[in-house]
């Protein structure tokens, strides 16, 4: 079963948002908080796609993180740490987007397993540094009870290790965590210039 989720303050404040009015998001390599040492670039392949859903232009993660190693920045925490004018001088964003990854992966409990994406985000004007909008994305899969009293249970359990350790479920959630996150109908990120509505709407 699947759990969603987005914690931020309700009503959200986007006066600082509005004002910038943002039209291009430069997303940095996450931090990564997490014990899953590839954390940091899976969430970062799961992020471009909602923001330029949402209507904004995203630079491409894979070449910023290229132009940044390049540059003498080999790690996402020395990335983290450029000043926002030199971000603004050699990529001329809007934002920028900083993530940290909380918590990742699969953990085991003795009847039953769950799979975590939790990230904390926050979107900066890179001109003034004004915090435009932050929130947390968290999405988790929970492997549950398949029923059949104790013997049923242990043998889920045993199921659900061993496919968790064949199929990663990991960038999925990524994916429903960021989704959620940005589009949350209280304090999800509002739409950008390039925002075209589904016709659903």
């Amino acid at each position: 079963s699947f759990l969603v989720g987005c914690v931020a303050q309700t009503p959200y404040d986007y006066s600082a948002l509005r004002e910038s009015a943002p039209r291009s998001i430069l997303v940095l390599p996450p931090l990564n908080n997490s014990i899953e040492v590839e954390a940091d670039y899976k969430f970062l392949s799961k992020i471009s796609k909602p923001l330029a859903e949402k209507g904004y232009y995203v630079f491409p993660v894979s070449v910023v993180d290229q132009f940044l190693k390049e540059n003498g920045l080999p790690t996402p925490a020395e990335m983290n740490s450029v000043p926002l004018d030199k971000l603004e001088k050699y990529m001329g964003a809007d934002a920028v987007l900083y993530a940290v990854v909380e918590d990742w992966g699969q953990k085991y409990q003795v009847l039953s397993s769950v799979t975590v994406v939790k990230a904390n985000l926050r979107l900066l004007d890179i001109k003034t540094g004004a915090l435009l909008w932050q929130a947390q994305a968290l999405a988790e899969f929970s492997s549950g009870d398949s029923g059949g009293g104790l013997a049923g249970a242990l043998a889920n359990a045993l199921v659900q290790q061993i496919v968790g350790n064949l199929v990663d479920r990991t960038p999925e959630l990524a994916a429903i965590a960021n989704t959620t996150a940005i589009n949350h109908k209280d304090h999800g990120l509002l739409p950008g210039p390039y925002y075209v509505a589904s016709p659903e709407e």
